[in-house]
């Protein structure tokens, strides 16, 4: 494919995160300790080329964890699990190795403790995704989940002076901002976390695609459909003013969109790697196509892998991964 444009503009920050980076070397190290299979509950990450890749390299991916034999090894996934699989697990002696992001365990923590101290929590958030259904999971008697002002609206709670909310990480900042106000005009006394729960990388991602999104004709974002983060960044453009559509691969490009278009802005979802917003590059780049990186802010966070998995890892003389969640290639 050519397209007649004169430039593609690459947002920075995308692609990988700490967290997705953490979760993928999670797999990986375990693989490389331990007899295979090793179990995966759910999609480690959300991206089809991140799970098929490991699976060729020995990692089995279960729904649940019924499918996973006694005494196997099993890894959670980034997007956090509820008490009642970890409770599970421990039943049976699987050997757990948990790849939850800090960040979403983070929320898990807050929402323990509003329910220990009698709150109602309302979860921001989308209920079919699965970091909200891990979320849910901690407190469910406790914890009502509403993703628009209108189910704010519609809130009826026993006791409306003492309520505390949550957010999906991944969801985006302006949608939240609105669902909170919300939510602060009809609950006056509510709580929240110290900090905003929309994670770092979810962020900075949406601000470049803010700064790069005037500049360009059409935003390409590769990511999953199921990526909440990458859907996200569609809106953010969206909503901008700015044709931009949602793509696993180069090979989901339509002719059709790049018709008259002289600027070209490629960016990526948080599970997205690499390797994916180069191929869409050198698809793209016909002669004379300038390619030019807008960066906003560099990150260059680093979540610690779970203890045992490195003392595991070290016991056998295995180096441990050096992480790039910037320019890391499945």
């Amino acid at each position: 494919m050519k397209a007649p444009i004169a430039e593609i503009l690459l947002a920075g920050p995308r692609g990988f995160c700490a967290g997705v980076e953490r979760a993928i070397d999670i797999v990986e190290l375990a693989l490389s300790v331990w007899p295979h299979p090793v179990y995966v509950r759910r999609e480690i990450v959300h991206n089809r080329l991140v799970v098929e890749t490991l699976r060729q390299k020995g990692a089995m991916f279960v729904d649940e964890l019924d499918e996973v034999p006694d005494d196997a090894t099993v890894i959670f996934s980034a997007h956090g699990i509820s008490p009642a699989v970890r409770q599970e697990a421990r039943r049976r002696g699987l050997r757990v190795v948990d790849a939850t992001c800090p960040l979403v365990t983070k929320v898990h923590l807050e929402a323990i403790r509003y329910a220990r101290e009698g709150y109602s929590i309302i979860l921001i958030g989308h209920e079919d995704h699965d970091e909200v259904i891990g979320t849910l999971g901690e407190a469910p008697e406790r914890i009502i989940v509403v993703d628009s002002v209108a189910e704010v609206e519609r809130l009826a709670l026993p006791d409306p002076d003492k309520v505390a909310y949550l957010t999906q990480t991944t969801l985006s900042v302006d949608d939240t901002r609105d669902v909170i106000n919300a939510l602060r005009l009809k609950f006056p006394k509510i709580v929240g976390p110290s900090r905003d729960d929309i994670c770092y990388a979810t962020q900075n991602r949406q601000t470049a695609v803010k700064r790069l999104v005037d500049d360009v004709d059409v935003l390409l974002v590769i990511g999953a459909a199921n990526s909440s983060n990458a859907k996200r960044l569609v809106e953010v453009a969206q909503t901008a003013g700015t044709r931009a559509y949602l793509i696993n691969d180069v090979q989901d490009i339509r002719p059709e969109w790049l018709e008259g278009v002289a600027r070209v802005g490629i960016t990526a979802g948080a599970s997205t790697p690499e390797i994916l917003v180069s191929q869409a590059v050198k698809t793209l780049r016909g002669e004379g196509v300038k390619v030019r990186e807008v960066h906003v802010v560099e990150e260059d966070v680093r979540f610690a892998l779970p203890q045992e998995l490195t003392q595991a890892a070290q016991s056998r003389g295995l180096d441990l991964p050096e992480r790039n969640a910037m320019r890391r290639s499945i």
